[in-house]
C-alpha cells in the first residue's frame, strides 16, 4: 500500500494548505494512530489521522473553491491574534476552507478561498508562475519612464522585482506580476517614488473579478477553475472583453 507525506494528506483532506498543515504538525496538534505526528511522516489510507482529536476523512467531502471580493480592513489569516476581522468572517462556515495566498489588510479585490490544499500549492508556489494583476492608485501619477523602470525591475530588500506588464490609469496604473511576495506592489511603487493610496487585485491567473461587489463571493465551477489554471486557453476576444470591463470600471 503506497503512502504519502502527512502534510500532503492533510492538505488533500482540505484541512489547510500544506504550509499551514506543516505548522499544525510541528505544533503537536496532529496524531497518527494515537501518537503525536512528526513532520515528513508517511501515512496510508489505513492510518487513523486526527487534528486536535478530530478524525480526518480524506475523501469525506468534495473540494470547494470560492472567489471573494475582499473588502479593505480584513486580514487573510484564518485567525488573527489581535481580533481583527478575517476573510473567513465574510464566508460561509465550511470545514477546511482557507485563503489562497495573501492580500494585505489595506488591499481589496479578488481573493480565492478553497478546501483543496493541492490547488493552494499550485497557485502559491513560485514555480507555477500564476499571474496576479492589480489596479493601484498612487501619490502622483507615474510617467512613462517610471512605468519602464517597473518593467526593467527595481531592487527590494528581498531581491529584485519587476512587472510583467504595466499600463497607465487615472491617478495610478495597472500592473501585472508573476509572483506574490508580501506587499510587493506597494514596495515596488514606494521604490519608484509613488506610494500606493489604494490597491485592488482584479485577476488571478485567468480568473477575473468582473462585476463582483465588495464583500460578494461566489463558488467556482469547473469552467472557472479551468480559466483560473489555464489562462492561455481563454479565447482572445473573451480576454479582451474582460480587460475592457476592468478598464471601464476602474480605469
Amino acid at each position: 500500500m503506497s503512502g504519502e507525506r502527512l502534510q500532503k494528506r492533510l492538505a488533500r483532506a482540505g484541512v489547510a494548505s500544506r504550509r499551514a498543515a506543516e505548522a499544525m504538525i510541528e505544533a503537536g496538534r496532529v496524531t497518527v494512530n494515537g501518537v503525536t505526528a512528526r513532520l515528513g511522516q508517511t501515512v496510508t489510507d489505513v492510518d487513523d489521522i486526527r487534528l486536535d482529536g478530530q478524525l480526518i476523512e480524506t475523501d469525506a467531502a468534495p473540494k470547494r473553491t470560492f472567489a471573494l471580493y475582499k473588502p479593505r480592513g480584513y486580514v487573510t489569516t484564518a485567525a488573527d491574534e489581535y481580533g481583527r476581522r478575517n476573510v473567513l468572517d465574510a464566508m460561509p462556515a465550511i470545514p477546511g476552507l482557507h485563503p489562497v495566498g495573501r492580500l494585505d489588510r489595506d488591499s481589496e479585490g479578488l481573493l480565492l478561498l478553497t478546501t483543496d490544499g493541492d490547488l493552494t500549492l499550485t497557485l502559491t508556489h513560485p514555480r507555477y508562475g500564476h499571474e496576479k494583476a492589480y489596479r493601484a492608485w498612487t501619490e502622483g501619477e507615474p510617467d512613462d519612464a517610471t512605468l519602464q523602470t517597473l518593467l526593467d525591475g527595481v531592487d527590494l530588500e528581498d531581491g529584485p522585482a519587476k512587472a510583467l506588464s504595466v499600463s497607465p490609469a487615472r491617478d495610478g496604473l495597472f500592473i501585472v506580476l508573476a509572483e506574490g511576495r508580501k506587499r510587493q506592489v506597494r514596495r515596488m511603487l514606494d521604490a519608484v517614488g509613488h506610494p500606493v493610496t489604494r490597491l485592488m487585485r482584479y485577476r488571478v491567473g485567468g480568473l477575473w473579478l468582473a462585476d463582483m461587489d465588495v464583500g460578494e463571493y461566489r463558488e467556482l465551477d469547473d469552467r472557472d477553475l479551468r480559466d483560473l489554471l489555464h489562462p492561455d486557453q481563454t479565447p482572445p476576444q473573451v480576454w479582451q472583453r474582460q480587460w475592457e470591463r476592468i478598464q471601464r470600471r476602474w480605469g
